[in-house]
Parts: C-alpha cells; structure tokens; sequence
C-alpha cells in the first residue's frame, strides 16, 4: 500500500509527463485554472463591494474557495498547488530540480493569462463598475503599500494553507467532504489578509483595467516577485518537506 510521499510522486510524475510529452495541453490546463480562479475572484470581489467592512471580508473569504474547488474537480494546473505536488519526486529523487522549473513557469504564465484575461473582461463588461471602483482602489492601495518582509511572509503562509487544501483534495475521497474541507482553508488564507501571487493578478488585472493610471503602480513587480517566491517556499519547503519526512520515517 502506497503512502502519502508515494501517492503525491506519482501525481507529480504525472504532470512533469503532461508538461515534457503534451506542452500544449499542459499550458492550455494552465490557463483554465486562471480563469477557474478568476470566476471566484468576480464572485468574491463583487461581494466585498456590495456588502461593507466585516460582512464584506468574510464574504470574500468564505467564497473565494470555489475557485480551488473548481480546479481540483474539473482538473486544471495551478501553480502554486504544483510547487507543493510536483516538488515531492525532487525530494523522493524521482526527477531533478532543474526539471521542474520550466514547468513551473509554464504553469505560472499560464494561470496569470487566465486569471488577468476574465477578470478584465468582467470590468470591461461594465457590470458592477460603479461599485467596484471604489473597492478596488482601496484593497489595491493597500496592496500595493507594504513591507517587504511582511508581504513575504504572508505569502509562505498562504500557499502553506493552500496547499494543504490541495492535500486534502489528494487525501479525502468523499466529494462533499473534500469541497467543504478545501472552502474552509480557502477561508483561513484569504481571511488574515495572506498574499497568493496567482489570485492578486485578478484584482490587479481589474483594477488596472477600471483605474488605469489613477494608482501608482510602481510597487508592482516587486509584489508580485515576492509574493511568487514567498508561495513557492509555502508550498514546496512549509509543507512538502516535512510531509516528506513524516511519511519516509515511518515504519
């Protein structure tokens, strides 16, 4: 009987397969997971406009979690699940590290084309905009003014909670079990305020969409660099290397 470092290789393998033998369908895997995550981004941000303060938070975080659940039901590639999935055969010595960059970057175009393309098409639909403007431009804001050290760590945080959604997913066979599991840890990143690199790209790609010049986007790049590498570390070393060990020390 396989455990749970064998179980998550395999997964692994698979999708390193999937990227080396079939790239095209691998990307376009990608992309729908961005535009899964950017359905929950449009649900979720509308709404945190309609409804104010502690309604709208929790509201936005007690939905954003269909996002996930969508991928994992209707199977799509999302790259920060992958740094927690695809990692496991590196530490298990099945594949190198060098092997799975490439399909990391793959994945993460992939899911920033997605999510960026529905949620500018949302603002460019013109359905909430009234209500929108306003929202965004203060979540954005505050975003977009933060402490490097914090914004990093709130980022290994996220993706340590993310990716234990999609363990659970991995480990829980009941369907019903399974979706409310991954809603609620959905919840307890998006809730605190924690940073995931894939999910900003849609409120940045509608804000930048409906505001356009009227925010200084300048802090930009550097968010998204840090909050990229702080979901790798979340995923890949929070997470996956203790499991690794956990289920390799056991007899």
């Amino acid at each position: 009987m396989s455990n749970d470092v064998e179980t998550i290789s395999t997964i692994g393998k698979t999708k390193y397969n999937m990227m080396k033998d079939e790239p095209i369908r691998f990307f376009l895997r990608s992309i729908m997971a961005g535009l899964y995550l950017g359905v929950a981004a449009i649900l979720s941000y509308t709404l945190g406009a309609m409804l104010e303060g502690v309604a709208g938070k929790i509201a936005v975080a007690a939905t954003f979690g269909i996002g996930l659940s969508a991928i994992i039901f209707l199977g799509a590639e999302l790259f920060t699940g992958n740094c927690f999935t695809t990692i496991m055969p590196v530490y298990n010595r099945e594949l190198k590290l060098k092997d799975i960059i490439p399909m990391w970057i793959t994945c993460y175009i992939g899911n920033i084309i997605g999510i960026a393309f529905i949620c500018a098409l949302y603002i460019l639909s013109g359905s909430q905009s009234k209500i929108l403007e306003p929202y965004l431009r203060t979540v954005i804001e505050a975003k977009l003014s933060f402490d490097v050290i914090e914004l990093f760590v709130r980022a290994i945080l996220c993706n340590f909670v993310v990716c234990m959604a999609a363990y659970s997913g991995i480990k829980i066979k009941g369907e019903t079990t399974k979706f409310y599991m991954i809603m609620l840890l959905v919840m307890a990143f998006v809730l605190p305020g924690f940073e995931h690199c894939v999910a900003n790209t849609g409120i940045f790609s509608m804000g930048l969409t409906l505001l356009n010049i009227s925010i200084n986007w300048s802090a930009l790049p550097l968010h998204m660099l840090i909050s990229t590498l702080g979901n790798i570390i979340g995923g890949s070393l929070l997470l996956a290397l203790p499991v690794y060990y956990i289920f390799k020390l056991k007899k």
